[in-house]
């Protein structure tokens, strides 16, 4: 019986999903035959008609460049920042060596370094996968040092007592379990904002000649505007494939020693 309704359960969520969406996209057309103008709102039809004729170019030339920029900056924010996020929640004089270094370099937006990604990287997927890494290197890294901070001394003393003498053993056992959901969190966070900065960077022309990025901004010079909202839509439907993925492989796989309250 459990089963059973944990399954009406899990039907009738996707089943408000998907009236969510359906009900969004009825609004969209009503509206896009209320403005009467394509080149302002183009209606779901006339997207749906663009999506038959590019869906080819979308998986297999753009969509992998967009992925391989993705891939890149955050593999090399997620390299840079969990150390150094973790030694600075650890431990107070690597805060103090670091902290001046990251608050002078965190107000700069990502985008003010596309200059400078362009003449060290060139034309290449490097360069806007550099951008992608200072859009996602500070959310992760922040997070990464709250959690660390954050460790109840409690916990520290108690492993203390049962024999986790040595810092490392602290570090695996208690410090980083304590302070996962944190780092998960800034990595969801992170995955967002790589998204914009994907698009910025291709569209600024810090890549070769394409990408989602690339092509949405091609289209808005053709006034293809229909091809416009189109990459947005694969835009935001990626987007909410990874996080989706990753919530599921955090909280379920990793995080299911921490149960919340849902209201449903």
């Amino acid at each position: 019986m459990a089963l059973i309704d944990k399954a009406r359960e899990e039907l009738a969520d996707h089943a408000v999903e998907a009236l969510s969406v359906a009900g969004l996209v009825v609004v969209w057309q009503l509206l896009a035959l209320a403005v009467a103008n394509p080149l302002k709102l183009p209606s779901f039809l006339e997207v749906a008609e663009a999506l038959l004729r590019q869906w080819e170019t979308i998986l297999w030339v753009d969509l992998p460049v967009s992925l391989i920029h993705f891939a890149i900056g955050m593999t090399a924010g997620l390299l840079l920042a969990l150390p150094i996020g973790m030694a600075m929640g650890w431990s107070r004089i690597a805060d103090r060596i670091f902290d001046p270094i990251v608050e002078l370099i965190r107000p700069i937006p990502p985008l003010a370094w596309i200059p400078f990604a362009i003449i060290w990287f060139g034309l290449t997927p490097q360069a806007a996968g550099f951008i992608v890494f200072v859009g996602a290197v500070f959310p992760i890294l922040i997070n990464s040092y709250v959690g660390f901070r954050s460790v109840p001394r409690v916990y520290v003393e108690s492993a203390m007592v049962l024999g986790a003498t040595r810092n490392r053993d602290l570090l695996r056992y208690v410090a980083f379990p304590s302070a996962l959901p944190s780092i998960a969190a800034g990595i969801r966070i992170a995955m967002g904002i790589a998204w914009m900065c994907i698009v910025a960077a291709e569209m600024f022309g810090a890549s070769t000649r394409s990408g989602l990025g690339y092509r949405l901004w091609e289209y808005y010079s053709l006034h293809m505007m229909e091809m416009v909202f189109l990459y947005m839509i694969v835009l935001g439907l990626l987007g909410l494939f990874i996080d989706r993925t990753f919530r599921y492989v955090v909280q379920e796989k990793l995080l299911r020693w921490q149960e919340g309250i849902r209201q449903n």
